[in-house]
């Protein structure tokens, strides 16, 4: 079994609490928008990671990472991008590769909104973590923790890290 750690849109914030959030997990994942070197070297320095390059990226951060990632963890065929969009909803720049090829866990960051849900057409779940970060126009910050376990995924859990608003406020 592999615990994963999930978040997005970071924008150059990384939380020191995400030390003790994603203390029992094996990798973490980000999808996109990390915002400065300083985020990948922590996740590097903490835990495996793997990670892609969202709009707000420079092109250091670009040089080390990619636009998409596709690989298998355990059983489960991966796609993390992070402009993707969502069941019903694609990007078009993933739409025929998801018609064609569909992986069983597709996710995407971008919108800053925390949202999973199965694509019964596709047969895929989707995931997208929200914003971990504290620039954009989400109110709360989110990311996930769940597992995978051969070929299923499980143990899902939501992460509410407190508000923007309230953040801005120290």
């Amino acid at each position: 079994m592999t615990r994963i750690g999930l978040f997005s849109d970071t924008h150059s914030f990384f939380d020191p609490r995400f030390y003790d959030l994603f203390q029992d997990v094996d990798e973490i994942w980000h999808a996109g928008d990390v915002g400065d070197i300083k985020v990948l070297e922590a996740m590097e320095q903490f835990k495996p990671f793997r990670a892609v390059y969202g709009n707000i990226d420079n092109t250091v951060i670009r040089r080390q990472l990619k636009l998409h990632e596709r690989f298998r963890c355990e059983e489960v065929d991966v796609w993390i991008t992070h402009i993707g969009g969502y069941p019903g909803k694609y990007a078009a720049n993933v739409l025929q590769e998801m018609k064609m090829n569909p992986p069983k866990l597709f996710i995407s960051g971008h919108s800053h909104i925390l949202k999973v849900m199965y694509d019964k057409k596709l047969d895929l779940l989707h995931m997208n973590p929200g914003a971990a970060g504290k620039f954009g126009f989400h109110t709360i910050r989110t990311a996930l923790r769940f597992s995978i376990d051969k070929s299923e995924i499980k143990d899902l859990e939501v992460i509410e890290l407190e508000s923007r608003c309230m953040l801005n406020r120290e």
